[in-house]
């Protein structure tokens, strides 16, 4: 049986992989001069004469600290995940399969890709069958060989969510039509009104959420001019998830042909998103426009493949998707669902309407192109030159150089969209002007070059807030139609107070900037907290009453040592979920009551310190940690109700404190949440950097070869 199982898994997974035996693929290390440094913490320095050996290199040190995740990414990027996990994975394939990610690649994959960018995504691809090809008992012989197709899917895959695309998606498939159809600027109230008299929604949510709790990045630069000894400052600081398939992995690479950049990267990716050279670096953080339309089909009643545009009948396109799901374990099952495509993009049809899908990023599949080209970049010119491939549907970038310029861009693929819709509701699917094809150009995007504030402060805001008032993009120079976002964090409130505070910034001063654990007083969350203190809760129970005063005490701060942060954190939590879900803020009483039981129950008091509440647990260490949700010490913890712990599951990870002096020598502190070890909890590295990072005490990454003298464990080729 259990060959029966692998014969149909390799069929259904297609490609090669039936054809993958290991002796193939040992010979791959001879082809590739690449070394890997591990320093004493057991980060990679990935060093190799041509990009390729690098990419070889790298796939091949990710491989030994991330397997298990690389490993399992190949079939959710080939839509084949079923196959192996069952029908939980079905609607991701079909995911995969709908979007026709795999079309796109068959069809543009020689064409769109530069020969040296398929050469460098094969290289990385090689480094993976090879580190399978020598550890056959980790690895399912199904899924490889693998090739650099694999590759880009999960950037194409993975630059989609980024930005929310799936939310906008899983609205098709509630009971009834969440949005109106907009009918344009010369619509009567009966044209807009639905047809169907379905409710009027909100405009999605530019939150983000991961396991139920709100994330975010930071991003912030400060130019010589405004600091205290000239130096020019950058902090990259992407929050993401403590551990699984996005949370940041470190690595250093560096090749003869230019390539020498030091940073993050999700496990099996084959570029580093935020870093820093010798000359530039860059953090980024997600901004989420709106870049997803939603056309309301009409449908030919006597045909149901037929849909109207333009007054003319034009016939759906269709396909069949199949999808493989192993059952009970082992038993195969194949179903098959309906593919259909418009002009538009791709359809869905469902009870309360046939709908098209038009989105940012459609077809792209040029990210690690991008990518390498940002690393390979000198100094701003070039970086901008970068940029302006335009190959990432989102993320804003926080920019510094060795030559003291600063940067903010909010970067999107932001469409080119009719004027006088309101393309927050669904779009009729009748007219053809309303489906754009073309996007903003990079340089009218919302960016601010060397503000003479001499600071810049992202922390997924509005584009129009990131530094001093005179310095901002000027939002009357923007239409609504644009989509770009208009909510502000706590993050980036009280950042912006404490640089227009401070003034000149110290060393010390950026350090305590992105160390912050203070909730603004002129936030949303607190004005929301505020609202206990002025209840009536004279005929309750004594609890409340003294939760009140402990809210209407508290500083909030959440160091390690407050006592307000616990109850206050957990009512400003309740209020920052409905928000980033578009739903209205719950009511203040029921959560001041409810806050307060669970803190009684769990610790038998509703101010225990918050350190012994907020903790970072890995294996058998499990320590004190300041900062909470949507502050500048960004810290999401979980699992309250459970063990009365909140364990930190995502936000500060791997971040750098960079700088460059006046004589342009570079500094660069950081710290990993956990360490190098991924996934092997009888490393030394597992978490031996857990300590500094609960400390706040950060490390010297060993960027320069010369710092590495002495510091490192282990040098070999792979495979060694």
């Amino acid at each position: 049986m259990h060959v029966l199982y692998l014969m149909t898994a390799s069929l259904w997974l297609g490609g090669c992989a039936q054809t993958f035996l290991p002796t193939e693929y040992l010979g791959l290390g001879e082809q590739y001069n690449v070394v890997i440094e591990r320093d004493q913490l057991g980060v990679p320095h990935v060093i190799g004469e041509r990009d390729v050996d690098v990419a070889f290199g790298f796939a091949y040190a990710q491989s030994e600290d991330n397997w298990a995740i690389i490993h399992d990414s190949i079939a959710f990027h080939r839509g084949t995940n079923a196959t192996i996990n069952g029908r939980d994975a079905a609607t991701v394939d079909f995911l995969v399969k709908w979007l026709g990610i795999w079309d796109d690649l068959d069809a543009g994959y020689e064409s769109q890709l530069t020969a040296a960018t398929r050469a460098y995504v094969e290289a990385f691809a090689d480094g993976l069958n090879y580190y399978a090809a020598l550890h056959p008992e980790d690895t399912n012989p199904a899924l490889f060989p693998i090739d650099g197709r694999d590759i880009v899917a999960g950037y194409m895959l993975r630059h989609l969510l980024f930005y929310g695309f799936e939310g906008a998606l899983l609205e098709l498939f509630d009971d009834q039509r969440k949005y109106p159809i907009s009918r344009g600027p010369d619509a009567s109230i009966a044209d807009v009104e639905d047809p169907d008299n379905t409710p009027l929604g909100t405009a999605p949510s530019s939150g983000v959420t991961i396991a139920g709790l709100p994330v975010g990045s930071n991003a912030m630069a400060v130019s010589p001019h405004n600091s205290t000894d000239g130096a020019t400052r950058l902090a990259i600081n992407s929050h993401q998830p403590a551990t699984g398939p996005v949370a940041w992995y470190e690595a250093h690479l560096q090749s003869g042909e230019g390539l020498n950049i030091m940073g993050g990267v999700f496990p099996g990716g084959a570029t580093l998103g935020v870093g820093f050279t010798e000359n530039i670096g860059w953090g980024a953080t997600v901004n989420k426009p709106d870049l997803v339309d939603i056309y309301v089909l009409n449908i030919d009643p006597d045909d149901p493949m037929r849909y109207r545009l333009d007054g003319e009948w034009r016939t759906l396109e269709s396909r069949v998707i199949t999808i493989n799901i192993k059952l009970a374990g082992i038993f195969p099952w194949t179903v098959t669902e309906e593919g259909l495509r418009s002009v538009h993009g791709p359809v869905l049809r469902t009870d309360h309407g046939t709908y098209a899908v038009r989105y940012a990023g459609m077809g792209e599949m040029r990210q690690v192109e991008q990518w390498l080209a940002m690393s390979k970049a000198q100094n701003l010119p070039e970086w901008r030159d970068a940029l302006r491939m335009q190959a990432f549907a989102s993320f804003n970038f926080v920019y510094a150089d060795r030559d003291g310029n600063t940067m903010f861009v909010h970067n999107s693929l932001t469409p080119n969209r009719l004027a006088g819709y309101n393309w927050t509701n669904y779009l009729p699917g009748d007219d053809s002007a309303l489906i754009w094809d073309q996007t903003m150009a990079f340089d009218d995007l919302p960016q601010v070059i060397n503000p003479r504030s001499g600071y810049l402060h992202s922390a997924n805001q509005s584009p129009f807030k990131v530094t001093a008032d005179g310095d901002n993009p000027i939002a009357a120079d923007y239409r609504q139609e644009d989509g770009f976002p208009t909510r502000m964090t706590n993050r980036a409130v009280r950042g912006l107070e404490l640089f227009a505070e401070l003034g000149t910034i110290s060393e010390q001063e950026f350090f305590q900037i992105k160390h912050d654990k203070y909730y603004s007083v002129n936030s949303r969350a607190v004005k929301f907290l505020n609202r206990a203190i002025d209840l009536d809760l004279a005929a309750g129970p004594q609890r409340y009453r003294d939760a009140q005063q402990l809210i209407a005490e508290w500083d909030h701060n959440t160091n390690i040592d407050n006592r307000g942060a616990a109850l206050g954190v957990c009512i400003i939590g309740a209020e920052w979920l409905t928000e980033q879900n578009g739903r209205p803020a719950p009511d203040i009483i029921d959560e001041l009551k409810r806050c307060s039981d669970l803190l009684i129950a769990k610790t038998g008091r509703i101010d225990p310190l918050w350190g012994d509440i907020n903790r970072h647990i890995r294996g058998d260490l499990n320590i004190a940690v300041g900062g909470a949700p949507d502050t500048l010490r960004a810290i999401y913890g979980l699992g309250m109700e459970d063990d009365g712990f909140l364990t930190n599951v995502a936000g500060d990870g791997l971040y750098y404190l960079l700088a460059w002096d006046t004589d342009g020598q570079q500094k660069v502190r950081g710290i990993h949440q956990f360490g190098a070890a991924t996934l092997d909890s009888a490393s030394p590295h597992y978490a031996d950097q857990m300590q500094r990072y609960g400390d706040e005490v950060l490390r010297d990454p060993l960027f320069d070869a010369a710092a590495r003298v002495g510091k490192i464990e282990r040098r070999y080729r792979p495979g060694e």
